[in-house]
């Protein structure tokens, strides 16, 4: 990858729409990973407005750490860059208080964290006129799914949608971020005992991006490693049973003789 010029074209993409869109900036959330400090210092370089926040939920503090050592890196570098840390842990509480016991499994809470990080988002969004800009790269956002449906996936635009993780680590290393974001292992940070993303999807990012690319072949997958062919069966898996997230809602259209 031309690592150089694909930051200059996704720079200059988001200057772009920002200004065909008539709006001032960008806000980020911020967690602490690879994605999150990617996309935050791609929408400082535009010299947009942008605001970088910290939302913390019942979150581990290292965690918190780091994504506050990304912005002040961030707020450093960039004169452009405002930040703010909103603790969203009593706001889940309170959502989980009224909640019946039935619905308030840990599942479901983890997903209503990224819900409730969106609704933050989108509050400094509306006030201060900007986009809110995903952190989804391609193998979360088109291969296997791996987001919460309008939570993390609830955004204006997808800066890092197209470049697959390990562009996104290369990405980072050439924007400078900081060597301990670059070395932590990948985590949704939803689950109270931090598991890892390779812990719930049961491959690492380089097998999903060759599962990916071996899936658009076509070709036949019995010839593979067992390994192989465990990660073409973890991919496919997780593909389908996100396809909802994907693709766009399904509207019931109705037959003209019925209007």
């Amino acid at each position: 990858m031309k690592t150089e010029k694909v930051v200059d074209h996704i720079v200059s993409w988001l200057t772009d729409y920002c200004d065909k869109a008539k709006m001032k900036g960008f806000v980020v959330g911020v967690s602490g990973g690879i994605d999150s400090a990617v996309t935050s210092t791609l929408c400082a370089k535009t010299g947009r407005p942008v605001w970088a926040l910290n939302l913390p939920i019942l979150q581990d503090p290292a965690q918190v750490s780091l994504a506050a050592r990304h912005i002040a890196w961030l707020t450093g570098r960039f004169d452009n860059v405002r930040t703010e840390t909103v603790d969203l842990s009593n706001v889940l509480a309170s959502l989980q208080d009224a909640l019946p016991d039935a619905v308030g499994d840990t599942r479901t809470l983890a997903n209503t964290r990224s819900r409730l990080r969106m609704i933050s988002l989108y509050a400094f969004a509306s006030h201060y006129s900007l986009l809110v800009a995903g952190t989804g790269n391609k193998i979360e956002d088109f291969g296997v799914g791996f987001y919460t449906k309008y939570g993390d996936g609830g955004v204006d635009i997808s800066p890092i949608a197209d470049l697959v993780k390990t562009e996104v680590y290369e990405t980072a290393r050439h924007l400078g971020v900081i060597q301990k974001i670059l070395d932590v292992p990948p985590t949704d940070g939803l689950w109270p005992d931090n598991r890892t993303d390779e812990s719930q999807i049961g491959a690492t990012y380089p097998e999903l991006e060759w599962a990916m690319a071996f899936d658009a072949t076509g070709e036949d997958p019995s010839l593979l490693s067992a390994r192989r062919q465990e990660v073409l069966a973890i991919y496919r898996r997780f593909h389908r049973a996100n396809r909802h997230k994907m693709d766009p809602i399904p509207v019931c259209q109705i037959p003209n003789d019925l209007r």
